[in-house]
């Protein structure tokens, strides 16, 4: 590696021009009488005054040498300093560009751990979603059938005077299902209603499956959609069997709502 310095910069003089410097130097004292006034007798001959020249010569010559070695040693260590001046602003440089690194993959990072919790959310919020459509649409209590005799007929048969619920056409021994998950909370003789089913379902109502000839679950149990409960019957007040059917705010006798528009809500399509 070549270093260079600075424009300007102090140098020594050449050796030919300190050498120069220095014979002048030793003529002007050899002509001021400095050098006469320090040397012996014998050298104030013309042949002495040579000797004596040379010496000093060799003198000033050897001065010169070792100058340019302590020269040449501190060139040698400016150059070192240099190197290793140049060597600490790359070492620092670099570790800036790695900390920049760094810090541009711990971002990305970041972000890449934002999106995929927001992506997970976003799944787990859609998920839940699916399960209360799945919890909250229903099925018909029997396959393939139809009402009967509808909500708020009126009729001398009923004791209200009309009809608390409907009343699905289905023969003696057909499927009776859950329309969706709940419990058993009530399951035996239920008076005008004969063997009845009343189930308290997930989202706090009650369904309630009258004039059965037999059931198939007990009270505390829970069902799950579509699951077979019983079977249909003509036992209670009836004229024939059927599936009589309720929908209720609460599991008494009373707290009825209309199970078509209660069933429709729940994707039922009766």
């Amino acid at each position: 590696m070549a270093f260079t310095r600075a424009t300007g910069k102090h140098r020594r003089a050449s050796r030919s021009a300190r050498t120069t410097r220095n014979l002048a130097g030793i003529a002007t004292l050899a002509a001021g009488g400095v050098v006469a006034s320090v040397a012996s007798p014998a050298m104030a001959a013309t042949d002495g005054a040579r000797a004596h020249d040379g010496a000093l010569r060799q003198a000033v010559v050897m001065g010169d040498e070792i100058a340019d070695h302590v020269e040449a040693q501190a060139d040698a260590q400016e150059a070192v300093a240099e190197a290793a001046a140049a060597q600490a602003k790359a070492e620092a440089e670099a570790a800036k560009l790695a900390a920049q690194a760094k810090q541009r993959a711990e971002e990305a990072k970041k972000k890449a751990e934002a999106k995929a919790k927001e992506e997970r959310e976003a799944k787990e919020r859609a998920a839940r979603e699916e399960e209360r459509k799945l919890l909250n649409t229903f099925v018909a209590p029997v396959d393939g059938s139809y009402v009967s005799t509808a909500y708020k007929a009126s009729s001398g048969l009923w004791s209200s005077g009309s009809h608390t619920g409907i009343d699905f056409h289905a023969g003696s021994g057909t499927p009776v299902h859950a329309v969706g998950a709940g419990t058993i909370v009530e399951a035996g003789s239920g008076g005008a209603y004969g063997n009845n089913i009343v189930i308290k379902m997930a989202d706090g109502t009650y369904t309630q499956y009258g004039h059965l000839s037999s059931f198939a679950v007990s009270v505390g149990q829970t069902v799950t959609k579509g699951q077979q409960i019983g079977l249909s019957g003509a036992t209670g007040n009836v004229t024939g069997a059927h599936l009589h059917f309720e929908a209720r705010t609460s599991p008494d006798y009373g707290s009825d709502i209309d199970p078509i528009a209660y069933l429709r809500a729940h994707g039922v399509n009766v």
